[in-house]
């Protein structure tokens, strides 16, 4: 008898147990014709959600809803994933019907599609949190609540300004289970710290879908200085936090057994971490020690060269590529947007020094600066190609993305922004340009892509990587071709791209009308005929660029101008310095501080002299 009152509790404690479904959804944003960007792969991993999905994982595993509480999380990246609403709907209802949909790592270009997809949601009767650059940037920056933030609030979605380390994330789901979310979490004042946090990480099946199996995470958040057009400086923070080398120890550990080897670390800025040389050495030991070799992708300043090691502990640790923050070589546009820490003295030592350590170098290059012209932007290109050993040009317009300096002096002076935010992407023009027309400033945009990515300029960077023993020449003409493909064939900006463009007719833009099947189809076969016939032209293109110079006996004797040594003459001669707006005066003020410092050397080696 006992045995079966035993059984009969235990079968009734297994009832009490309630399901409740975390879902976490990284929104996409739409094309010009409406319909969410999606592909079969994606090529960037997000870190917002491998972040998000290590905190929902922590929070689970401490039973933060009670020990009678099954938390079940699902993370979805939509830029390589459907979005099928339908289904999450039916899942969370068949699971009792409690449960959290999160919009998590919203930018100002994802907004509209996260309303869209909140709307879905709130309409089936689930709750909505929603979070990310835009709604922290906008309550940072801004007097008042925009009135999008505010539709969706009105609306009843949960605004989650800030960060969601140190139990933040606990308490919005506490509420959301209690039925009882708050309109808005604002954490902004209150940053939290990162050290010790959980590991940011995300299932198998997750990352399965990102191109090349990569992984990304941050080791810090935050920093010091102050570009006008920067959203990072006022969402994250001024101050600098960090996590530490057994944090990324555990990073890389948890990501392996799950055979992820190459990673993004989304820092803004790697080389003014701290702790960069504790993290390239614990990453070392693990090569050297274990076996356990990584290949990552770094973020850094035009600066990093000048510090001891940087470059060389970086390629050890496993860095093959290199975001750099170029952003423009004009510094008088340099100096309007605050960005005051580039020197284009120091651009060529630079690039020089990543090209020698064998490292692919990828640039973020800014256009619509007040003081551009077409022919300067035009010009600059060709200054580019010709006296910097770059191999990737990526080209942004200056952007007054809510959350910058930028924006909140646009909007305190009622100046004319596109009301449209799924522009806000880098790739519209969304002011009007002081000195060019808006047509003339998008042909611009335009034919800057076509100046940069020409086939003899794609053959004259294979050749550069060519001339060092052990690089692949093929490879840089493959990703210059796909950043061509992407702006050509799929008229998106190249780092939203992937692998197999896909569309969904029932998806799109809410507004826009659901067109017919026949019409859907129709154009969707004639686009992808002329995608094809452009992807296969462009690649064999590529390939037979690199063929050409991987089998070119000479290969390893190329030289021309961007690689020949830096020396002081050239200050006088280079276009980069000469034609350039402030040019001269950057020259100028660099030969001061030189011999300013050379005076102080004397004055020391003098007293050392003295001494003896």
């Amino acid at each position: 008898m006992r045995s079966l009152v035993g059984n009969v509790r235990k079968m009734g404690d297994a009832v009490k147990r309630t399901t409740f479904q975390l879902i976490l959804i990284k929104p996409t944003h739409y094309d010009d014709d409406g319909y969410p960007i999606t592909w079969l792969r994606s090529h960037i991993p997000s870190n917002t959600l491998a972040a998000l999905y290590g905190l929902a994982e922590d929070c689970r595993s401490r039973q933060v809803l009670g020990p009678d509480v099954d938390i079940v999380v699902k993370p979805i990246d939509e830029t390589n994933t459907r979005v099928r609403i339908d289904r999450i709907v039916q899942d969370v209802k068949r699971g009792g019907g409690k449960g959290l949909i999160c919009l998590v790592g919203v930018q100002s270009n994802q907004f509209p599609r996260a309303t869209d997809i909140a709307r879905q949601f709130l309409r089936a009767g689930l709750p909505v949190a929603l979070g990310g650059f835009h709604a922290a940037g906008c309550l940072s920056m801004l007097p008042v609540v925009p009135p999008e933030i505010q539709a969706v609030m009105d609306m009843g979605v949960a605004i989650f300004a800030g960060e969601a380390e140190e139990g933040r994330f606990d308490e919005i789901l506490k509420d959301a289970w209690n039925g009882s979310l708050k309109s808005l979490y604002n954490y902004m004042d209150d940053l939290p710290g990162i050290e010790n946090a959980p590991t940011p990480r995300l299932p198998p099946a997750a990352l399965a879908r990102n191109e090349g199996h990569k992984s990304s995470f941050d080791l810090g958040r935050g920093c010091p200085f102050q570009c006008s057009f920067c959203t990072i400086i006022n969402v994250q923070g001024r101050k600098s936090r960090f996590r530490n080398p057994d944090d990324l120890e555990a990073i890389v550990r948890e990501n392996y057994r799950q055979g992820i080897k190459s990673f993004f670390i989304t820092d803004d800025n790697m080389a003014r971490n701290r702790h960069w040389e504790d993290f390239f050495d614990r990453l070392i030991e693990l090569k050297e020690n274990e076996g356990i070799a990584v290949q990552l992708i770094i973020q850094v300043d035009t600066q990093c060269h000048r510090i001891p090691n940087f470059i060389h502990k970086a390629r050890w640790a496993g860095v093959y590529r290199v975001f750099i923050g170029l952003e423009n070589i004009n510094p008088d546009n340099l100096l309007a947007a605050k960005k005051r820490q580039n020197k284009i003295t120091e651009y060529r030592k630079m690039l020089q020094a990543w090209h020698v350590s064998g490292a692919s170098t990828w640039a973020g290059y800014i256009l619509g600066f007040p003081g551009d012209t077409r022919e300067s932007i035009l010009r600059d290109m060709e200054i580019i190609k010709k006296e910097l050993p770059l191999d990737i040009l990526e080209l942004f317009i200056l952007t007054p993305l809510p959350g910058s300096e930028d924006h909140q002096k646009l909007w305190k002076q009622g100046v004319w922004m596109d009301p449209d935010l799924n522009k806000f992407d880098l790739h519209h023009r969304v002011v009007h340009h002081p000195k060019m027309s808006d047509e003339e400033f998008d042909r611009t945009y335009r034919d800057a892509w076509k100046t940069y990515y020409t086939p003899e300029h794609i053959e004259t960077v294979a050749r550069r990587h060519g001339s060092i023993k052990g690089r692949n020449p093929a490879e840089p003409a493959h990703f210059m071709t796909m950043f061509k493909i992407m702006f050509e064939a799929e008229g998106i900006h190249p780092l939203e791209g992937g692998v197999i463009r896909m569309k969904y007719r029932r998806d799109r833009r809410y507004g826009m009308p659901i067109e017919s099947l026949g019409a859907f189809y129709l154009k969707l076969a004639t686009e992808t005929w002329t995608k094809l016939r452009i992807y296969g032209r462009l690649a064999w293109q590529s390939y037979r660029i690199g063929r050409k110079v991987k089998n070119d006996p000479k290969r390893y004797e190329y030289t021309d101008l961007a690689l020949e040594p830096v020396i002081e003459d050239e200050l006088n001669k280079l276009s980069l310095f000469a034609e350039t707006a402030g040019g001269e005066a950057a020259v100028s003020k660099k030969r001061g501080e030189d011999l300013a410092r050379a005076r102080v050397v004397a004055a020391h080696n003098q007293r050392l002299a003295a001494a003896e």
